[in-house]
C-alpha cells in the first residue's frame, strides 16, 4: 500500500512538470494521459498486491485449474497413473470376505435341500427331470444330480456328493451336511479377522486327529464267515432308503451278487467289479418278491429264426464279434459286370462265403452261437438246419458278461474258433416271456463270474428307487471286502471325534485352537440331524450323548458305542442294536467333507461374466 501511495506521488510531480512545459491548449491530452496512466498502474499494483498477500496464490480461484483437479482424482492421479479397465463392464466379481462369506452361504443353502433326507425316518424328494420325469428318492445323489444351481461353490457341492457315489457308493447325503457344517463353524473366525490360511491349517490338523480316533474305534470282521455281522451292515445302510420294507430282501441279494462277482488277482487281492458283471434287470409287472439273483445271466433278446430250439440242457456256447454276412465294403463299392454269367458267380461266392464260416462253425457242434454283428437269412438257414439256435446283435457288455458266467472265450474269426473257446458252464438255456418281450436265461452255472439281478415291481418308479438301495447296498458289501473294518453308527463315530476334538484343543496354543475345536463342534450335525428327523428334543438327546461320551472319556475308555436310535431317537448301544458302517466310508465322508471346506475357505475372489457372443 505504501508503494502504491509514493507511485501516485511519482505520477502527480510529472503531471505539474508537463503543465509547465506544454501549452494550455494541450491540458485537456495530457489529462486524459494522465488518467489512462494511472488506471494501468493501479491494476498493475493490486493485482500483484492480491498475488504477495498470503505468499502464494489459492489455486481454487481459477474455474479451470478446478476441472482439471476433478478428473484427475477421478482418474486416480495424474495422467499416466490412473485405474486400468481389465474386466469387462458386464463382469461380477466378489472379492475377500464378501467371497468368502457368500461361499459358505451357498454351501449351506445345498445341504439344507437334502438335510431331511438322512436317516430311517428321512423325507423323500420329488424332482422332475427336463424330460417331464419323475424321480421319488432320498438318495442324496440322485437328488442333488437333478438340481440346477448357477453358483458355483453349489456346483462344487454337488461334484462332492458325485465323487463320494462313485468312491464308496454310500454316505453322499452325510458329506454334503458335514461339509456345509464345516464351513459354517469358519463364519466367526472370518468375521473376527482370522486368516484363511490359519483357519485351514487347524482344519487339516483336526482332521489327521478325527482319523486317528476313527481307526482306534473300528473293529474287524471277518468277511467269509462271519455273515450275520455282514447282514447287520448292510441292514444299517439301506435302512435308511425307502425301500426299507423289503430289507431283508435286498440284503440277502446284494450279499449274493456281490460274493458271486468277487475274484482274487494273482497277487492275491480281492477285485469286485460290480459295474461290469452285476447287472441289474428291472421288468416292470409281478411283486418285488419275484426278485432274485441269478446263477447265470439273462439278456434281453429273441431268436433270430422261429424254428430253433428254445430249451437246452447243458448248452455248449460260442460267442463271436464278427459278422455271420457276406463282407461289406466299408465305402462305396462300384462293381462292373460285362456278362451275363458274372452276376451268378458273384451271387454264388458271397453264398459260399457265408456258407464256409457256417460249416466252421457247425464242426465245433455249438448249440447256441451268439454274435455281436449281424446274422444273415442264408447264415440262420445253415445253422437251424444243423440244430442251432442262433442270436445277433447283442450288447459288448452283455457278451463280456456272458463270458464270464458260462467260462466262453469271445472269438473274433471263424476259422481261429477252438474247443477251449466253447462256454460249458451253463445248466440250462431256456426263452421266457416277461410281459411283452421275450428274455434268453442262461442259469444254473458252474461259479459263475458274472450274475444279473432280476427286479420285479408295480411301477417304474418304485424299481428306480429299489435299484438305487440295492446298488448302495453292493458298493457297501463291496467296501468291506476290500477294507474289512466297521465303526458303530447312529451318529456314535460323529460324538466320539467331536468329543476327543474338543479335548486335543484345550492342549492347543495359539490361534489355531478356536478352529480346531470348531471342526469337533461340526461333527455334531449329523447326530443332530438324526434326532431332528425323528421328531425328539435335539438339545436334550444330544446333550444327554455328548455327556454319555465324555465320561467314557474321561474314564479312560477308548471305545464308546452309544448313539441314536433313527427311529425312535433313544440313545442306545449300537453295538447292541446292530447298526454298522464300513471303515472306508465313514473315513471317506470325513476327509472329503473337510478336504473341501479348506478349498473353499481359500477362495478370496470370484469373478463370473459372460463372454462375448462370437467366443
Amino acid at each position: 500500500m505504501i508503494f502504491l501511495l509514493s507511485q501516485l506521488r511519482r505520477i502527480l510531480r510529472f503531471n505539474s512538470t508537463e503543465a509547465k512545459r506544454h501549452p494550455p491548449n494541450h491540458n485537456d491530452d495530457l489529462e486524459n494521459d494522465q488518467h489512462t496512466l494511472f488506471l494501468a498502474l493501479l491494476h498493475t499494483q493490486f493485482s500483484s498486491l492480491r498475488i504477495t498477500a498470503t505468499g502464494q496464490r489459492n489455486r481454487n480461484t481459477d474455474p479451470f485449474k478446478k476441472r482439471n483437479m476433478a478428473q484427475m482424482r477421478q482418474m486416480g492421479g495424474p495422467p499416466g497413473m490412473g485405474q486400468v479397465m481389465v474386466l469387462n463392464t458386464k463382469t461380477q466379481r466378489q472379492t475377500g470376505r464378501e467371497a468368502q462369506l457368500g461361499n459358505i452361504r451357498a454351501a449351506t443353502a445345498v445341504a439344507n435341500i437334502i438335510r431331511t433326507t438322512l436317516g430311517p425316518q428321512s423325507m423323500l424328494k420329488m424332482l422332475l427331470d427336463p424330460m417331464g420325469g419323475i424321480v421319488m428318492t432320498n438318495d442324496g445323489n440322485c437328488i442333488l444330480r437333478e438340481v440346477d444351481v448357477s453358483h458355483p461353490t453349489a456346483k462344487s457341492m454337488i461334484e462332492l456328493s458325485r465323487a463320494q457315489d462313485e468312491e464308496v457308493g454310500d454316505g453322499t447325503t452325510s458329506v454334503i451336511v458335514l461339509s456345509a457344517q464345516v464351513l459354517a463353524q469358519a463364519e466367526p473366525f472370518l468375521l473376527n479377522r482370522y486368516h484363511p490360511t490359519v483357519i485351514v491349517q487347524a482344519y487339516t490338523k483336526a482332521l489327521a486327529s478325527a482319523l486317528t480316533v476313527c481307526e482306534e474305534l473300528a473293529i474287524d470282521v471277518d468277511v467269509e464267515n462271519d455273515k450275520d455281522m455282514i447282514s447287520k451292515l448292510v441292514l444299517s445302510c439301506i435302512g435308511t432308503n425307502f425301500s426299507s420294507r423289503w430289507n431283508d430282501r435286498l440284503v440277502d441279494m446284494a450279499i449274493q451278487a456281490v460274493v458271486t462277482v468277487t475274484q482274487t488277482t494273482p497277487g492275491g487281492i480281492p477285485s469286485v467289479d460290480i459295474k461290469r458283471y452285476a447287472k441289474v434287470e428291472k421288468i416292470p409287472g409281478g411283486e418285488l418278491d419275484d426278485a432274485c439273483v441269478m446263477k447265470g445271466v439273462m439278456f434281453q433278446k429273441d431268436t433270430t429264426h422261429s424254428k430253433m430250439r428254445r430249451r437246452i440242457e447243458n448248452p455248449r456256447i460260442l460267442l463271436l464279434d464278427s459278422p455271420l454276412e457276406y463282407k461289406k465294403g466299408e465305402s462305396q463299392t462300384t462293381m462292373e459286370i460285362t456278362e451275363e454269367q458274372d452276376w451268378n458267380t458273384m451271387l454264388k461266392l458271397e453264398e459260399e462265403y457265408v456258407e464256409q464260416m457256417c460249416m466252421q462253425i457247425i464242426e465245433m457242434k455249438p448249440d447256441i452261437v451268439i454274435t455281436e454283428k449281424g446274422v444273415s437269412d442264408l447264415a440262420q438257414h445253415f445253422l437251424q438246419k444243423a440244430n442251432i439256435t442262433a442270436f445277433r446283435r447283442l450288447r459288448k457288455t452283455d457278451n463280456n458278461r456272458i463270458a464270464k458266467a458260462v467260462g466262453a472265450t469271445i472269438v473274433s474269426r471263424t476259422d481261429e474258433i477252438q474247443e477251449s473257446d466253447i462256454g460249458t458252464g451253463c445248466g440250462l438255456f431256456e426263452m421266457r416271456k416277461l410281459g411283452d418281450d421275450w428274455f434268453c436265461f442262461l442259469e444254473d452255472c458252474k461259479d459263475p463270474k458274472a450274475c444279473t439281478v432280476v427286479l420285479r415291481g408295480g411301477s417304474k418308479d418304485v424299481l428306480n428307487e429299489v435299484e438305487r438301495s440295492l446298488q448302495d447296498a453292493m458298493q457297501v458289501v463291496r467296501n468291506v471286502v476290500y477294507n474289512p473294518k466297521l465303526l458303530p453308527g447312529g451318529g456314535a463315530t460323529e460324538m466320539a471325534v467331536a468329543v476327543a476334538l474338543r479335548k486335543q484343543g484345550q492342549e492347543l496354543q495359539g490361534v489355531q485352537q478356536g478352529p480346531f475345536i470348531a471342526v469337533g463342534d461340526a461333527m455334531e450335525v449329523i447326530p443332530r440331524t438324526l434326532a431332528q428327523n425323528c421328531g425328539v428334543s435335539v438339545i436334550r438327546t444330544i446333550t444327554e450323548l455328548r455327556a454319555k461320551h465324555a465320561a467314557a472319556a474321561a474314564a479312560g475308555e477308548k471305545k464308546c458305542h452309544f448313539g441314536i436310535n433313527g427311529v425312535t431317537g433313544e440313545i442306545v448301544d449300537m453295538m447292541e442294536l446292530g447298526i454298522w458302517e464300513p471303515l472306508s466310508v465313514k473315513v471317506q465322508t470325513i476327509k472329503t467333507a473337510i478336504e473341501n471346506a479348506c478349498m473353499i475357505l481359500r477362495i478370496d475372489d470370484i469373478v463370473s461374466g459372460s463372454k462375448k457372443a462370437n467366443y
